[in-house]
């Protein structure tokens, strides 16, 4: 797990461990990272950090986030990095294996959408109706002819969480295709563990690739992105086949190709 080290000075406050998807930094008592300091903003920065990589970003603070001695406004953290916050530093560790080779560009351009400047056209009918997942038959369905005792020994099995069927879903290839906008009708591969959607300055996101399954995942913009019609947070949301996103103003729909 990555985390912080804190110090003031050239001497260690404490270790900040990066246990939640973001972790904000400032000078107000909500933040997860509090610095009482009047160099520091209320609401300083934030981190976020989805499979073993991490984002800060500065959340237009009056003085400003340093990195190495350089000021940033977004940046992906590497092992050693030191983030300069007023007279704080917060050294970032983080040992485990990179998941992906993002990149700052990645972060900034890969699969950035514009939102449209004229009212966006309708979405074109999709290719093929949207096909449902097979669902596992309920155990009273299945039950074998004879019924003997053990027959809640199936339904107990049939009620597990669904995790077992995920990597069989995340090994499929995942596309996004754009329903509105300029690029209407786009369909963009999802290659990467990490892909960055939306407009910089505006709302992005990004959609990982876990072992589980597809996840969308809140990272920039006062507004949140639209999944299916609900207004998502900042926690990571599942994508299943055909789900229909909005980000920066782009209707798109996630999709799996057999």
């Amino acid at each position: 797990m990555a985390k912080l080290i804190l110090s003031l000075e050239g001497s260690v406050i404490r270790e900040l461990p990066l246990d939640k998807e973001r972790v904000t930094i400032g000078r107000k008592a909500q933040n997860d990272i509090q610095i009482e300091n009047l160099a520091v903003s209320s609401e300083h920065a934030c981190i976020v950090t989805i499979l073993n990589d991490s984002f800060l970003e500065d959340l237009g603070s009056t003085n400003g986030t340093l990195v190495n001695g350089n000021p940033i406004k977004k940046h992906i953290l590497q092992n050693n990095d030191l983030i300069e916050i007023g007279k704080y530093k917060l050294k970032f560790v983080n040992d485990g294996p990179v998941a992906t080779q993002t990149t700052v560009e990645d972060f900034e351009r890969t699969m950035v959408l514009r939102a449209p400047s004229a009212a966006p056209r309708p979405a074109p009918p999709p290719a093929a109706p949207p096909v449902a997942e097979a669902k596992p038959a309920p155990a009273a369905v299945t039950t074998p002819k004879p019924a003997p005792a053990p027959t809640p020994a199936p339904a107990m099995a049939a009620a597990s969480p669904p995790p077992p069927l995920a990597p069989a879903a995340a090994a499929q290839q995942a596309f996004i295709q754009i329903m509105s906008g300029p690029g209407v009708g786009k369909e963009l591969p999802l290659t990467k563990s990490l892909t960055t959607l939306g407009k910089p300055g505006v709302q992005v996101a990004v959609i990982t690739k876990r072992p589980q399954g597809y996840f969308i995942t809140h990272v920039e913009g006062a507004n949140f992105p639209v999944l299916n019609g609900r207004t998502l947070d900042n926690q990571a949301h599942v994508l299943g086949d055909h789900n229909m996103i909005e980000i920066a103003g782009v209707k798109m729909e996630f999709f799996f190709k057999k």
